[in-house]
């Protein structure tokens, strides 16, 4: 393995960072270089991605890559959040400004869709989680409302696609990106016509799909001369954050599960095929793709969006992440309980006041401290592991016996251990930069630097040392669950 240099993209609902990976003697070590802002942002009544902005904010990364690390990396990746695209024209201009997934215009979308097709045939045909910001309803969103970039669109770009295409002029579709978008049908391996007919939208808008761990093009002449850069290869890593994140977990065997905590929890199973039964579709369990083709058979979970929204919301105090978890862990312990995936959390204008109102709707007390509310979230989010843990364990082959955890919510120790509460088994908290290090060693894999997924997990599990959190109070943590099933069964 010689050493190498790679530029990680990891580009997230609140920031973006570029990331140096240095990969030396079967280890991997990261440096960030540059981290900007990111957040959806209101245009009227509809929510869109800045990607002009995140756009600039890459290519000035380049610049400070080269100008200011004096690197030029051996190659590039980008990973970002899922489902969400942009339009383009046929001369190749972005066609107004990509929606965001959190818009309100698909709120009825997947009723109204399933008076077309119905939902048991999309999932058969797509085994993918139904939440209504799927790519596949804001498309029948944007047909139903006559939307005129539909209309005047000769290609579909997903995000990391159109940024990937911005660098280097090529246009494709990744294959762990495109699963999220429940227009992918993982058994024919491809996209589905069934659906597109029934949007009433041509396939001829979707791109070629290409395997995570390929080399797309290089950087555009322009970009070359801009940065000084060159022309650097520019790879399809895992496109989907998620994917990228499970490549680096530095597992054996396969009797674990996985979460990857930030704004979302995504929690689930690695298998070799899809897994499309009548438990999965009454589960809502999805599968998405993973590098080498293998499958992610998770759920997505509403995160760490709630605590990230109640600091918004009390800005004026000025607190940091380790401030709130300090203030949830000296607050009373399961004063009440939510349901983290409640439609009222989904884009709340007052995440507390949507907490307070939740909790006064279910007979429950509402929290009358800052703590109080931390606490109430991160309990009721590992009763939501745990809920998803027992379906997870029914359609496993295996008996899941530990958790990785790993992304930016390891570095909450509160939550860690209230999943080892929650669920019973060992908590292993991997690495903070799971995305991160997933993108970069998957570039290594596309230069031919490593060449398997088993040997990525071996170079992540020699570079990081992870902390262990074992269950404890479990007695107490099964009476919770039980008034957790009650409330979100009412």
């Amino acid at each position: 393995m010689k050493n190498s240099k790679y530029l990680a993209f990891d580009i997230g609902a609140e920031s973006g960072r570029a990331i140096l990976g240095y990969l030396e003697d079967g280890k991997i070590s990261l440096k960030e270089i540059h981290r900007f802002p990111n957040g959806f942002m209101q245009i009227l009544d509809n929510y869109h991605w800045n990607v002009f902005r995140l756009y600039e904010a890459m290519v000035e990364s380049l610049e400070i890559c080269v100008q200011r690390e004096n690197v030029i990396p051996d190659a590039i990746g980008i990973d970002t959040w899922g489902v969400d695209f942009a339009l383009l024209a046929g001369d190749g201009s972005i066609l107004g400004v990509p929606y965001a997934y959190r818009d309100p215009r698909t709120d009825s979308a997947m009723e109204e869709f399933f008076k077309i097709i119905s939902r048991d045939r999309v999932y058969e045909l797509t085994g993918i989680q139904f939440l209504q910001f799927n790519t596949l309803f804001q498309l029948y969103a944007s047909k139903r409302d006559k939307s005129s970039w539909l209309e005047s669109a000769s290609d579909l770009l997903f995000i990391p696609d159109l940024f990937n295409y911005l660098l280097s002029g090529e246009k494709k579709s990744e294959f762990t990106y495109a699963t999220t978008s429940q227009l992918y049908n993982p058994v024919k391996a491809g996209w589905e016509p069934e659906l597109f007919d029934a949007l009433g939208i041509s396939m001829d808008l979707m791109q070629d799909i290409v395997a995570p761990g390929t080399v797309i093009g290089a950087l555009t002449d322009q970009l070359s001369r801009r940065t000084g850069m060159g022309k650097v290869p520019v790879c399809a890593v895992s496109l989907h954050d998620t994917g990228s994140a499970i490549a680096a977990v530095p597992a054996k065997g396969k009797n674990w599960a996985y979460i990857s905590s930030g704004t979302w929890s995504l929690m689930g199973i690695e298998t070799k095929s899809p897994l499309i039964s009548e438990k999965t579709l009454k589960y809502n369990l999805t599968n998405e793709g993973g590098v080498e083709y293998t499958f992610r058979v998770l759920k997505n979970i509403m995160g760490m969006w709630p605590i990230q929204q109640c600091r918004k919301a009390w800005s004026a105090e000025n607190y940091e992440y380790a401030d709130l978890v300090d203030m949830g862990k000296a607050a009373k312990p399961f004063l009440s309980i939510i349901d983290p995936d409640a439609h009222v959390f989904l884009n709340p204008d007052d995440m507390p006041a949507a907490i307070a109102g939740f909790c006064k709707e279910t007979g429950q007390q509402i929290p009358g401290t800052h703590g109080e509310f931390v606490r109430v979230v991160l309990e009721s989010l590992a009763l939501k592991y745990r809920y998803t843990f027992d379906q997870l364990n029914e359609v496993a082959d295996d008996k899941i016996e530990k958790i990785y955890i790993i992304g930016g919510g390891i570095k909450n120790s509160l939550l860690c251990q209230f999943t080892a509460n929650a669920t019973g088994v060992p908590v292993i908290a991997a690495l903070a930069e799971g995305t991160a290090v997933g993108n970069l060693m998957v570039q290594a894999m596309a230069m031919g630097e490593v060449t398997s997924l088993q040997e990525i997990r071996e170079v992540v599990g020699n570079s990081f040392e992870p902390k262990t959190y074992e269950p404890e109070e479990t007695d107490l943590w099964e009476s919770a669950y039980q008034r957790y099933l009650k409330i979100i069964m009412k």
